[in-house]
């Protein structure tokens, strides 16, 4: 019964942090879809460019584990919501961690008889963290 219990919490707060997160702000003229593969990331502005947009996303419920897990996540779906636009470049802007949510759980155990009594209990949590981008959908045109 307690496990099942435990299992009922762990479900709950996964429902919780299950949604994925990624929007824009249009400030240009969006282009016709394009395959998220076809995007590309930007550290520093390319020579010539043109905003369409300024995006963001999140890893939040993906169920990454490493920070490096996290931060792909949330780059595939900034290059996702970029490709929709039409952009095939994104300039980044910022990456953060952030705590999403937690998972805790316990177990105790008491016992008594004959004048004494025991009593024992262990439990333990850990931290859910996923990473923020944001950047602008940008369409850099052929050279």
């Amino acid at each position: 019964m307690a496990l099942k219990s435990h299992l009922g919490c762990i479900a709950a707060a996964l429902a919780l942090v299950g949604c994925a997160t990624s929007s824009h702000v249009l400030i240009g003229t969006p282009r016709p879809p394009i395959a998220p593969e076809s995007v590309r990331v930007y550290l520093q502005p390319p020579p010539k460019f043109e905003q369409i947009a300024t995006i963001q996303a999140s890893s939040q419920g993906s169920l990454a584990l490493t920070s490096q897990q996290n931060m792909d996540k949330a780059i595939e779906r900034l290059k996702r919501e970029a490709a929709k636009l039409g952009a095939n470049g994104i300039l980044l802007q910022g990456v953060q961690t952030t705590q999403s949510g937690s998972i805790g759980t316990g177990v105790g155990s008491a016992s008594y008889g004959g004048g004494s009594a025991v009593g024992m209990s262990a439990g333990g949590s850990f931290g859910l963290y996923s990473k923020a981008a944001q950047g602008i959908a940008i369409y850099v045109p052929p050279q």
